[in-house]
């Protein structure tokens, strides 16, 4: 059951205001009586409730009287109050995040095999959009069916994200898709495309016949590898994040000789993809 207390109110400020609403305009006396607030403490919290301008006061009386702001008017308040308090948090959370972003670094990755795996639809995006974050170096995608975020939705859209930003770092970023998959996206992909992404330099999309499989190779170290789903080949199932400089250096070959023999993959203004 919702409170006065939910909005940050003490329990005494929540006893008193509701009180003033029944008994106004009332002293600190009364309202003491009424609300069952120690006496000691009722000139606190009707100072409180000024504050939090919930409550008006009569000065010119003796003794002084109290009456309750309207509900509807005190509730926006509080609910102001919070929500500044709130921006006020994130933001703080958003400066300590800065601060620890220049002093934590990630190690070396591994000479050693060391694997992960994501299992659904959420985690497997989760996991890759966490990759593509941490990339400084280089990104190689190469896709068969509309999986590693490349359709639009909330995935999608996550994935735009973070590859703008791997771009704005310097991360080199290429595509190799399978020659009929632009073909099978909505045309609005291949807008989004165009306007965010393709016209960086550190971008591009080619296409090649008979590309199979679908992963992500993240600075010639790692590799995300979707599992498709046994029931919609084109949606993935479950990813894994493989750390193993050989087969890293495996999936970087193939991708090299592919990538020579693709050709690149051009916008038109209506957004769909042609090969130039």
């Amino acid at each position: 059951m919702a409170t006065l207390r939910d909005l940050g109110l003490s329990e005494y400020e929540a006893r008193a205001y509701r009180a003033l609403l029944d008994a106004a305009p009332a002293t600190a006396k009364e309202l003491s009586d009424a609300s069952e607030v120690p006496m000691g403490r009722v000139y606190d919290v009707l100072n409180s409730l000024e504050r939090h301008r919930l409550a008006r006061s009569q000065a010119a009386s003796r003794p002084k009287k109290y009456v309750a702001v309207e509900p509807d008017a005190a509730l926006d308040r509080l609910l102001e109050e919070k929500k500044r308090e709130l921006e006020e948090t994130a933001q703080q959370y958003e400066r300590v995040v800065e601060t620890l972003s220049t002093e934590l670094e990630a190690g070396e990755p591994p000479d050693e095999q060391f694997w992960t795996a994501a299992v659904g639809s959420a985690e497997t995006a989760d996991l890759l959009l966490e990759r593509l974050a941490a990339a400084a170096d280089r990104v190689a995608m190469i896709a068969s069916a509309p999986a590693s975020g490349l359709d639009l939705g909330d995935v999608g859209e996550a994935v735009m994200d973070e590859l703008e930003g791997a771009l704005e770092r310097g991360v080199d970023v290429s595509v190799l898709l399978e020659e009929g998959l632009p073909a099978r996206l909505p045309e609005s992909v291949g807008r989004q495309y165009a306007d965010r992404v393709m016209a960086h330099p550190n971008f591009e999309v080619r296409t090649a016949a008979g590309v199979r499989g679908t992963f992500t190779l993240v600075d010639d170290a790692e590799v995300c590898l979707e599992v498709p789903s046994p029931v919609d080949p084109e949606r993935s199932f479950a990813m894994i994040d493989l750390k193993d400089p050989e087969f890293a250096g495996d999936a970087r070959e193939r991708f090299r000789r592919r990538w020579e023999q693709a050709e690149p993959l051009r916008f038109r203004a209506n957004g769909d993809g042609s090969r130039g």
